[in-house]
C-alpha cells in the first residue's frame, strides 16, 4: 500500500520553540518536519499544525508555523480532543432538498473529497504525537508516522512509541518515502522542486 497524495493530509505536532532544544537530534527532526510541510504545500496537500499549551511552551518554530494552513492550540495531549478531527474531517454539506430527487439524479455525498490518510510528524513522539495518532486510528483514519521527523527528549521514549504505534496499525515511514510516494513518477511537474528539498 502506497501513499496517495490526493487522499492525504499532513499534521505537524508541537514543534514548539521552548521544547525543540531538548529533543534528541532536534535539528534533523525539525528540518524534516519543514521539508514535509514544503513538499505538501507544493503538491496541494493540506497542512495542519498543533501547539501544546502555547502559553507555557511557546508557539511552533516560525519555519513550521508558516507552512500550516491553521495551527490548533490545545491542552490535551491528543489533538483530537481539542478539535483536530473537525479540521481533518469537515462536515459534509447537504445541497438543497436532494432526497426528493430520483436516486440517479441525487448527488453523491462528498465522501470521496475527504482525505482519509493522515501523515503525522512531531514532538514528543511518546506523548502528544502517539496519543493523537492512536485516536486518529480509532476514528478510522489511516495513519502514517514519519519517523525521521519525530522526536522525544530520549531515544528510548521515541523508539518505544514507534513500537507501540506500529503494533496498533500505523505505518512507519521516512520523509523521503513520503515525498516519492506522493510524487509517484519523475514526470510529476513538481519532481525537480521536491528533489531539491530532499537532497
Amino acid at each position: 500500500m502506497l501513499l496517495d497524495a490526493d487522499e492525504c493530509q499532513l499534521v505537524l505536532v508541537d514543534y514548539q520553540a521552548r521544547l525543540v532544544p531538548f529533543i534528541h537530534e532536534s535539528s534533523l527532526v525539525v528540518g524534516n518536519g519543514v521539508r514535509l510541510g514544503k513538499i505538501a504545500r507544493l503538491l496541494d496537500i493540506p497542512v495542519w499544525g498543533t501547539e501544546e499549551n502555547p502559553q507555557g511552551l511557546g508557539p511552533n518554530v516560525p519555519d513550521v508555523k508558516a507552512l500550516c494552513q491553521r495551527t490548533l492550540e490545545k491542552m490535551h495531549f491528543s489533538a483530537c480532543a481539542d478539535g483536530l478531527l473537525e479540521l481533518l474531517r469537515p462536515p459534509v454539506r447537504q445541497g438543497g432538498n436532494t432526497r426528493s430527487l430520483p436516486k440517479h439524479l441525487q448527488k453523491k455525498p462528498e465522501e470521496d473529497a475527504q482525505r482519509s490518510s493522515v501523515v503525522i510528524a512531531g514532538c514528543e513522539t511518546h506523548v502528544c504525537l502517539m496519543q493523537t495518532a492512536l485516536e486518529l486510528l480509532e476514528n478510522e483514519f489511516e495513519v502514517w508516522v514519519v519517523t525521521d521527523a519525530c522526536g522525544s527528549r530520549t531515544e528510548r521514549n521515541r523508539d518505544a512509541a514507534f513500537d507501540r504505534l506500529a503494533g496498533a496499525g500505523c505505518e512507519l515511514v521516512t520523509t523521503e518515502m513520503v515525498a516519492f510516494e506522493w510524487l509517484r513518477t519523475a514526470e510529476h511537474p513538481a519532481f525537480k522542486e521536491v528533489l531539491q528539498l530532499v537532497k
